[in-house]
């Protein structure tokens, strides 16, 4: 698997999710030939590092399922290191539209504008916004990691694209994108979330793939149900 950097740092568009079993994966994959290719960067695996407030407002308002929600994560594509380019990203969904801020960064200068409330980042609009969001929230810290292996696929003369994510796993300890890609799985052996990501509508020919492989669409949130998950066992 190989890492990538991804250079987009300003992003508006619908996401609509879908649990995909084994054979809607191989149905899905071979129905995009053709229509998309895959990305130059291939099976990479991806981690993102949650942060929340100490009694985890953003991830309790989030499975509320309101009109309006949003996080903030650092991603590192492949195992990062302490000197290794990450990305602090802001996350917003209201009514049904993602927005998404951006900024590359290292871990350090992440832990010093988080731990002690430093402006270290440049004096951009993305960085004012997510300093503001840090300000308006309080303390923020590291909640959950959550790591998978994505193929994603574009396409040539258009807005689309498509992710599959393949092992979706999480970890409540050890919350360190330098320590490694390890976790608990978050859905059955071979199961997988597709994401189709669009500025404007999703092409005819996509909702027939949909359709005729009675794939559907689900709510599935990763931090969500990692946090669902890790309450049920202090119960």
């Amino acid at each position: 698997m190989t890492s990538a950097v991804k250079p987009i740092a300003v992003m508006k568009r619908y996401e609509m999710k879908y649990i995909l079993d084994p054979v809607q994966k191989e149905l899905i994959m071979a129905k995009l030939v053709g229509h998309m290719k895959p990305d130059k960067y291939g099976l990479t695996s991806i981690a993102s590092l949650y942060y929340d407030t100490p009694d985890c407002i953003l991830i309790r308002n989030s499975i509320e399922k309101p009109q309006f929600k949003e996080k903030i994560r650092l991603r590192s594509y492949g195992l990062a290191k302490e000197n290794s380019p990450v990305f602090l990203e802001l996350k917003r969904k209201a009514f049904g539209i993602v927005y998404k801020r951006r900024i590359s960064t290292d871990i350090q200068t992440v832990d010093s504008f988080f731990k002690r409330g430093t402006d270290t980042f440049d004096d951009s609009q993305i960085s004012r916004e997510i300093t503001a969001f840090r300000d308006y929230y309080g303390t923020l810290v590291p909640s959950c990691l959550i790591i998978y292996d994505r193929i994603a696929y574009y396409e040539t003369n258009g807005d689309l694209r498509l992710t599959i994510d393949q092992n979706p796993r999480y970890r409540m300890k050890e919350l360190d994108l330098t320590r490694s890609m390890e976790g608990i799985s978050l859905l059955d052996d071979g199961y997988s979330i597709l994401e189709i990501k669009v500025q404007q509508s999703m092409p005819l020919w996509l909702a027939k793939i949909l359709s005729d492989g009675r794939i559907y669409k689900s709510s599935f949130s990763k931090y969500g149900e990692a946090y669902v998950r890790q309450i049920k066992k202090l119960k």
